[in-house]
C-alpha cells in the first residue's frame, strides 16, 4: 500500500495533524483486530503512528455494546496516561463529528515490541513470571482510576446507569438482545440466561466504583519489547472494550477460559484481592458476559466456518460451565 491509495477519511485525519500523505515514508495495513481497521504509518521524520477507524456504516456487523467503540479507546488511552508507568499509546488526533458525535477516527502512537501471543512459547519459566508480575502491577494501576460514572463512555444504552448493577444489567441484556436479533443459537435458552443473571444481581451491590476496565487483556493485547531474558511489557493496546465498571472484570481476559486464581505471579504483582465467594460469583457473571459476546459477535461478522466451529467448540463448552457456577452459587453449593 502506498500513500497515493489512502482513503479520503485517512488523508483528512493526518490534514487534521497537519501531515500530508506525502510525509509517510512507509504504510501497511495491520493484522489482527475483529471490528475496526488499523494502519500503521512511518512518517519520513521517523515517527511512527498507527491510524484505527471503525467499520463503515450500515455495515451490520456491531452488537448493541459496539457504538461508537473508539470513544472509550480514546477515553482509556487519555485516563492511562495520568498513571505512571502504564505503557499505552499517546492520542495524537481524536476525530469526532455528527449529532450526536461519534468519534470517527483516531491516530496514536505505535507502542514497540511484538505480541505477547507470538513469543510466549519461547519465554522461560523465569521470564514469564517476571512478566506477569510486571502485568499484574500495571493493572492494578489501570484500576486504581475511577470513572465519572458506570457504563461504556458512548452510553450505547442510553442515560448512565446510577449503579454497577443497573449498569451491569443492561449490558448483559444487550448482548441477549443481539443474540435473538441475529438468531444466534446459544447453549441455553436466552430467557434462562436472563433470569439467571438477574437472580445474581444482588452482588454486584458490592461494587461502589466505577474503575477503569480495559476488558480485552489477552496477550494479542499486550505488547513486549527487549531482547530474550530481558522483555518487558511495553504496550497496553486494544482499549476499544473498555468500561467504567468492577475491576474484577478485568480478571476475565487475563485467564481467559482458565483461573486467573492459579496465577500466583499476576496476582503476587496485583496484590489487592481476595477471592472471596462474592467475587467469584461476579467474576463468574463477568465470564458469562464475555463468553455472550464472543458467541454472538461470530455471527453477524461471517466468520469463516472453521473460526466459528472453533467458537462454538470452545465457547459453547464455557458458557455453560459458567452458567451452571453462577446457579450452583445462588443455591449455595460448593
Amino acid at each position: 500500500m502506498s500513500p497515493e491509495d489512502f482513503d479520503p477519511a485517512v488523508t483528512a485525519l493526518l490534514a487534521a495533524v497537519q501531515v500530508t500523505p506525502a510525509e509517510v515514508a512507509a504504510c501497511a495495513p495491520m493484522t489482527g483486530g475483529t471490528y475496526n481497521s488499523l494502519l500503521r504509518l512511518v512518517l519520513r521524520d521517523g515517527r511512527r503512528w498507527v491510524v484505527k477507524r471503525p467499520p463503515a456504516a450500515g455495515s451490520g456487523s456491531a452488537l448493541r455494546y459496539e457504538h461508537d467503540l473508539l470513544r472509550g479507546e480514546a477515553e482509556f488511552f487519555r485516563a492511562a496516561r495520568n498513571v505512571s508507568g502504564v505503557p499505552v499509546p499517546q492520542l495524537v488526533h481524536v476525530e469526532a463529528g455528527g449529532s450526536p458525535p461519534v468519534v470517527s477516527g483516531i491516530v496514536m502512537t505505535e507502542c514497540p515490541g511484538v505480541a505477547w501471543s507470538e513469543v510466549d512459547t519461547s519465554l522461560t519459566a523465569g521470564e514469564r513470571t517476571t512478566l506477569r508480575q510486571e502485568l499484574g502491577r500495571v493493572v492494578a494501576r489501570l484500576h486504581s482510576l475511577t470513572g465519572p460514572e458506570y457504563d461504556y463512555p458512548a452510553r450505547p444504552f442510553g442515560p448512565p446507569a446510577a449503579d454497577w448493577r443497573s449498569a451491569f444489567t443492561a449490558m448483559t441484556g444487550a448482548v441477549l438482545d443481539d443474540a435473538e436479533h441475529h438468531g444466534v443459537e446459544l447453549p441455553r435458552p436466552t430467557a434462562r440466561v436472563r433470569e439467571l443473571l438477574a437472580e445474581a444481581g444482588e452482588v454486584l451491590t458490592d461494587v461502589t466504583r466505577p474503575a477503569l476496565v480495559h476488558f480485552d487483556l489477552w496477550q494479542g493485547n499486550l505488547l513486549l519489547d527487549g531482547d530474550p531474558g530481558t522483555r518487558t511489557l511495553a504496550g497496553v493496546i486494544d482499549a476499544e472494550r473498555m468500561f467504567w465498571g468492577d475491576p474484577v472484570a478485568e480478571f476475565v481476559s487475563l485467564a481467559l477460559f482458565d483461573d486467573i486464581e492459579r496465577d500466583d505471579a499476576f496476582l503476587a504483582g496485583y496484590a489487592e484481592v481476595a477471592f472471596t465467594d462474592a467475587v467469584r460469583l461476579r467474576l463468574d457473571l463477568y465470564r458469562c458476559y464475555l463468553y455472550l459476546i464472543m458467541l454472538v459477535e461470530a455471527v453477524p461478522r461471517r466468520c469463516s466456518p472453521e473460526q466459528l466451529a472453533w467458537t462454538r467448540r470452545t465457547v459453547g463448552k464455557h458458557l455453560p460451565a459458567s452458567l451452571d457456577a453462577v446457579a450452583s452459587a445462588l443455591a449455595g453449593q460448593p
